[in-house]
């Protein structure tokens, strides 16, 4: 597996113009999880109770976001002592560069506020809109949230878990059994052909037009080069040969790891499975540039990571339709 460093178009492309970019999501904002703290009650407490440290609500994958005057947006934060009681739902998600500790609240409902500039939003709206230290510290509270919500009791004895290790651990009391957070992992896939075509596809459950790399999750005991290959010629009937690591992306969606490859494949008939995967196209960049521009395709979702791979092809950022 290797990655790609050179800067020239075509089939062994390196980043394009733009796709080089921070991808959305992944840990650029300068938080550190101080791991280490996890366990440590008293530090915690300390933390808890400091003056500068921040916290905000998760509830259902959504937190309060807001639109500052500058024309930013943000998370909606308080200290410690504004928050609302829950003792045991507080995960610590960790300490920025200037030593601000940051925790996250999870509850039953988002408090309301006395304002109409706060909203409530989920990550695919947020991550796009907010600085990297906040959609770094949501992914983080959503991604703790949803694995709180679903191993509530132990898979091992059935018996009820209780929360440790600041929200990161799940302990059993009764077989003594320690859960942590899964992160399933899937492979997603920008492939070409010998013309440096690329393999677009539509799934089933989306919007006439809208197309995307292909993408799956790796199975038990399989390595992700041939997972790429597997999943494409599942998906596409397409058969793949040489495979080209690019980068990762966090992905709670419940509970994913996107992991970004380039692809080739070693003939071009498509054979789409019909389950997945409804439809699927060769598109030359110019193919492209002109289905983007006129609607009859929609880009890949800005927050994915699947923009990014299309992006490193295409050689510049998406075009997009008028008014979008």
């Amino acid at each position: 597996m290797t990655t790609r460093t050179d800067a020239t178009t075509g089939p062994d492309a390196g980043p394009a113009a733009g796709a080089d970019r921070p991808i959305s999501l992944t840990p650029t904002g300068g938080i550190d999880r101080a791991a280490h703290h996890r366990m440590d009650e008293a530090w915690l407490a300390a933390a808890w109770s400091h003056p500068t440290t921040r916290v905000f609500v998760v509830s259902g994958g959504q937190a309060l976001i807001e639109e500052t005057a500058e024309g930013s947006t943000e998370l909606v934060m308080m200290p410690s002592f504004d928050a609302p009681f829950t003792e045991a739902h507080r995960y610590f998600l960790g300490v920025d560069p200037a030593g601000v500790r940051y925790f996250a609240l999870q509850k039953d409902s988002l408090p309301g506020r006395m304002d109409d500039i706060a909203r409530p939003a989920g990550l695919r709206e947020a991550g796009v809109l907010l600085s990297e230290r906040d959609a770094e510290l949501m992914a983080h509270a959503v991604g703790l949230e949803n694995w709180q919500r679903t191993h509530r009791f132990c898979s091992r004895c059935g018996e009820r878990t209780v929360i440790a290790a600041a929200g990161h651990l799940r302990r059993c009391q009764a077989c003594g059994a320690e859960h942590y957070p899964r992160t399933d992992p899937a492979v997603i896939m920008l492939v070409t052909d010998e013309k440096d075509r690329a393999l677009l596809g539509r799934q089933v459950h989306w919007p006439e037009g809208r197309f995307s790399t292909l993408a799956g999750f790796v199975e038990p005991g399989e390595s992700l080069e041939a997972a790429v290959v597997r999943e494409v010629a599942e998906e596409a009937g397409v058969s793949v040969g040489g495979v080209d690591y690019v980068g990762s992306q966090p992905w709670p969606f419940p509970a994913s790891l996107m992991l970004g490859f380039m692809a080739r494949a070693t003939s071009p008939e498509i054979r789409v499975d019909g389950d997945e995967i409804e439809e699927a196209r060769w598109f030359s960049r110019e193919d492209l540039k002109e289905a983007f521009t006129t609607g009859e395709v929609l880009p890949p979702s800005g927050i994915s990571i699947a923009s990014r791979l299309v992006e490193r092809w295409y050689g510049e950022p998406l075009p997009r339709p008028p008014g979008r």
